[in-house]
């Protein structure tokens, strides 16, 4: 046994010292190496992906941005939501049916913001919301009123089954833009079962939904003029249409 102090003691624990050096760099090596896979794990899973999906009729072919799932959770991505589950359009309620405040939703606040007030006596006859991951020809996402058994809180997120739309112009100052109002129904809702599409819908309750949003619009000074009424079909064409990204 080499003694204390020794040249051949030094070298042994020169030895031990660069190999207890070595292990620990090994260590250290592997850490790193896990730290950057659990890094690039995350960067895949929040990055935005292009997905082909189906459309609400079956076809092929609406692509839109995928995000992580704690991306579309938050709140302030309300209007980033994907439009479409299944056969189903997703609406963001802004203004519940019975309330006389018109309120919006504010993506710069993540909130919903109080944008007008009706005048006394009138509100808004349905849920009135918007189509996340739209934009409509006033700049603004596509408007949805949409039936069901009773009002629900801004910011509710309804699938709903499109019926049809009330294809309408609205003038401001001289100038004149599209601003259709897409009609749906919750998808549960037990009162509005049986409507499947716009014929299926009482003339005179159109009529009179027409009505409110051209009083409406008069009360803000602008001019609301109905252009025509669309079923099922035309609707989802507009939805569609108003998809961003595949606007041109």
């Amino acid at each position: 046994m080499p003694r204390v102090g020794s040249p051949r003691a030094t070298s042994r624990a020169a030895q031990h010292l660069q190999l207890a050096k070595a292990m620990n760099d090994a260590a250290d090596h592997q850490t790193a190496d896990k730290r950057r896979k659990a890094k690039k794990k995350v960067r895949r899973a929040t990055a935005t992906t292009v997905t082909n999906v189906r459309g609400p009729d079956g076809e092929r072919g609406v692509s839109v941005p995928r995000k992580s799932a704690r991306r579309r959770t938050h709140a302030g991505s309300l209007d980033r939501l994907f439009p479409f589950d299944d056969e189903l359009l997703i609406v963001v309620i802004e203004t519940p049916k019975g309330s006389p405040n018109k309120l919006a939703f504010e993506p710069r606040y993540g909130a919903f913001m109080l944008k007008g007030v009706l005048p006394a006596g009138a509100v808004f006859p349905f849920d009135f919301g918007f189509v996340p991951s739209t934009r409509a020809d006033d700049g603004d996402p596509l408007d949805v009123l949409v039936l069901m058994d009773a009002p629900v809180f801004p910011g509710c997120v309804v699938p709903s089954r499109v019926i049809g739309v009330i294809e309408a112009e609205q003038t401001e100052d001289g100038r004149t833009e599209r601003n259709d109002r897409v009609l749906a129904v919750a998808d549960n809702s037990a009162a509005h079962r049986s409507i499947r599409d716009l014929g299926d819908v009482s003339q005179d309750l159109i009529a009179q939904i027409e009505h409110f949003f051209k009083s409406y619009n008069e009360a803000k000074g602008k001019r609301f003029e109905v252009k025509g009424r669309s079923g099922k079909r035309r609707a989802l064409a507009l939805v569609k249409g108003a998809l961003i990204g595949r606007r041109r």
